[in-house]
């Protein structure tokens, strides 16, 4: 499996960041899997528009390029892993704190 070239700070439900909360995307190249360590975030894609909820047990992907933004759903703890390449099976990869 791919390693992340680069991962976020922890963030919780007070230090998500605002650029998080609102729509924005990757970069071109890049995935994100968005690892929820503790409660729950929706994570919501703009086009085409959909959302799911994502826990420890059920990471969130994110494509190259495509819009999306995030609501923490209560008290929370997430970090986000980037990926030059596809990551294998980020629904049962383990989360990951540094």
């Amino acid at each position: 499996m791919a390693a992340p070239y680069r991962s976020t700070p922890v963030f919780d439900q007070d230090t998500l960041p605002a650029a998080l909360r609102a729509r924005h995307n990757t970069k071109a190249g890049v995935w994100g899997v968005i690892r929820v360590l503790e409660g729950e975030l929706r994570l919501t894609y703009v086009e085409p528009e959909s959302s799911v909820l994502l826990t420890p047990d059920s990471p969130g992907l994110v494509l190259p390029g495509q819009p999306h933004f995030v609501t923490p759903q209560g008290a929370m703890r997430m970090q986000v892993d980037f990926y030059d390449q596809p990551p294998a099976r980020c629904g049962s990869a383990p989360a990951r704190v540094e």
